[in-house]
């Protein structure tokens, strides 16, 4: 009697043991998995598309994080646009997510960073840090957000032999799936831009920019092969630039450009502080004083005192005043 209880007792014992060792199979199995998922939706984010020609590779891929978090390491990361003639490296990549939560993922990227493109574009960036997070959706991602402090670049031009050097304190970007449209917001806080044949002396400045693109959902999970603006429409919310002390300018208004680059749109200029703005151009491009007393003078008439907000409208192109009066032309994308 009491040898059959002690093997029923080993035998739940045994039992026990598989049903735990078959859990923690299956958990493993699991993990896996969604760190596979982890590293398809991290480089999704920058950029592979391999349908589209677009392929992102993490040298050195190591999972990290085992049992409770989801972690993906990269040594370098390296991403050929095939089609377009652009390929860009990037330093190391750090990613995770929680199990319970796999499909929020948050991940730092390393500089420097170096792009190239077929026509002989080259940019170099470094920054203190690059810090993103994003949201998937099925295999792709619905919306993501990215900061980054301190970044410095600069741009060199083999095919007319300019650089430029670029550097902004603070940029922060965020994409989200809107149905099938795509909402885009970024700000750029303390930025410049220094070249040789740009006017020096200019205040840092601050840009933001809330655009919706009409059925371009599909950009940020690769679902959208047509990665250019050609064709696009939608709406600029707000397109701003700040110089400061009040100076500051803003554009809003839908927009659409053509198959071949041609920009179509009604938009609403503000302008802040009209006599401050004149006389920070004054002094970093020299002759320029006569034009912008003609251009002071016709937007404080339009608007009245030291602002002014005119309606205008682009037709392919053309940038007319009263629906005729044409005082300029925007040249093709």
């Amino acid at each position: 009697m009491a040898a059959s209880s002690r093997r029923s007792v080993s035998g739940k014992i045994w039992t026990l043991a598989t049903i735990i060792v078959l859990v923690i199979g299956v958990y493993t199995g699991g993990w896996f998995y969604a760190a596979s998922l982890l590293k398809e939706r991290t480089l999704t984010l920058l950029g592979s598309q391999e349908k589209a020609g677009v392929i992102a590779e993490c040298s050195d891929a190591e999972y990290r994080g085992y049992p409770f978090r989801i972690g993906l390491f990269c040594s370098k990361v390296s991403v050929d646009d095939r089609n377009n003639g652009v390929s860009a490296v990037f330093g190391g990549l750090r990613s995770a997510a929680q199990v319970y939560d796999p499909k929020h993922v948050v991940w730092e990227l390393d500089g420097p960073s170096e792009i190239r493109t077929s026509h002989g574009l080259s940019i170099s960036s470094q920054w203190e840090s690059l810090q993103s997070s994003l949201t998937a959706k099925g295999r792709g991602v619905e919306r993501s957000s990215t900061i980054i402090n301190a970044l410095q670049a600069a741009i060199v031009s083999s095919a007319t032999g300019q650089t430029f050097n670029f550097a902004a304190a603070n940029t922060e970007m965020h994409l989200r799936q809107n149905g099938a449209d795509l909402d885009a917001a970024m700000t750029v806080t303390n930025a410049s831009l220094t070249g040789a044949n740009l006017p020096q002396g200019l205040p840092a400045l601050t840009t933001s920019a809330d655009v919706t693109l009409t059925g371009k959902a599909g950009l940020i999970d690769g679902s959208d092969r047509n990665v250019s603006l050609y064709g696009a429409e939608g709406e600029i919310r707000n397109l701003s630039a700040d110089l400061g002390e009040g100076r500051l300018i803003s554009l809003s208004g839908p927009f659409s450009v053509t198959a071949d680059g041609r920009i179509n749109g009604k938009m609403k200029l503000r302008v802040e502080k009209l006599e401050a703005w004149k006389q920070s151009l004054e002094t970093v491009v020299p002759g320029i004083g006569p034009m912008l007393n003609n251009a002071t003078n016709m937007l404080s008439a339009l608007g009245g005192g030291d602002r002014a907000s005119i309606d205008f409208t682009i037709k392919n192109g053309k940038v007319l005043v009263g629906g005729f009066i044409a005082i300029g032309e925007i040249p093709p994308i």
